[in-house]
């Protein structure tokens, strides 16, 4: 198949495209690194030219909710216009498990106007809900760390590997479209200051690591409300099997 991705040089964009190669696609790069742009659509029209199938694994960085959620949406609408204009079959998006529970995230609400535009949309779609990557820890101990201190709240989750997303997703890509699939998680639930503690410490790094609900996540993402749901699709990778490939 002739597949497209969206966000092809990124975490999940890049391992994407190497498994969909290996399997023997073609496959597309959509990225404003590789000349086209999401948020204006220059460029689209060309790239999904006979293009069966698009994985949109696009991010943002979320400081402000509007402005997430405005920039989110309109590339999310760009795209899906240049699907139906190119007879698109399949549109597959990557979302977040849980995010329907969780009110006053900005990315969080960025990725649900992409789900309601998916939806709602010319296209057939399937949304593919993933709980948190294992890299997750480090990278938001990362967002506060000065001089050797870093806040992280004390999240329950129940990370996945990368590599396991990617092949998740060239499997869906190459299927029927499929409406909202079940939350797509990793095998143990595990908590985010130890994550990230044993995270540094196999990269030989020392941080002081500060638990705390008062930083970048606050309290309506206590308890449960990250796990997978009911039915959830359990990928194989454990933690500890990814810590050990970090080395």
């Amino acid at each position: 198949m002739r597949i497209a991705i969206a966000g092809s040089t990124g975490n999940i964009g890049a391992r994407t495209v190497a498994v969909l190669e290996r399997d023997g696609h073609d496959v597309v790069r959509i990225s404003r690194s590789l000349g086209v742009d999401l948020s204006t659509g220059d460029g689209l029209d060309d790239a999904l030219a006979g293009v069966e199938a698009v994985i949109d694994v696009t991010n943002a960085s979320a400081a402000d909710r509007d402005e997430t959620v405005a920039y989110l949406g309109g590339t999310t609408r760009n795209l899906l216009a240049a699907e139906e204009r190119a007879g698109v079959r399949h549109h597959v998006l990557l979302s977040i498990a849980g995010i329907d529970r969780i009110d006053g995230n900005a990315h969080y609400a960025g990725k649900r106007e992409q789900e309601r535009l998916v939806a709602a949309g010319p296209v057939p779609w399937t949304i593919v809900p993933a709980t948190q990557f294992h890299d997750f820890a480090e990278m938001v101990a990362g967002w506060t760390e000065q001089d050797g201190v870093a806040t992280i709240a004390p999240l329950l989750v129940q990370p996945i590997a990368p590599a396991d997303v990617a092949v998740v997703l060239a499997e869906i890509a190459t299927g029927e479209p499929q409406g909202r699939y079940v939350d797509v998680a990793g095998p143990e639930t595990q908590d985010l200051v130890d994550m990230a503690r044993r995270t540094h410490r196999t990269r030989g790094r020392t941080v002081k690591l500060v638990p705390t609900w008062s930083a970048v996540f606050g309290p309506t993402m206590a308890g449960n409300v990250l796990l997978p749901g009911e039915g959830a699709r359990i990928a194989p990778t454990t933690f500890d099997e990814w810590l050990a490939e970090q080395r």
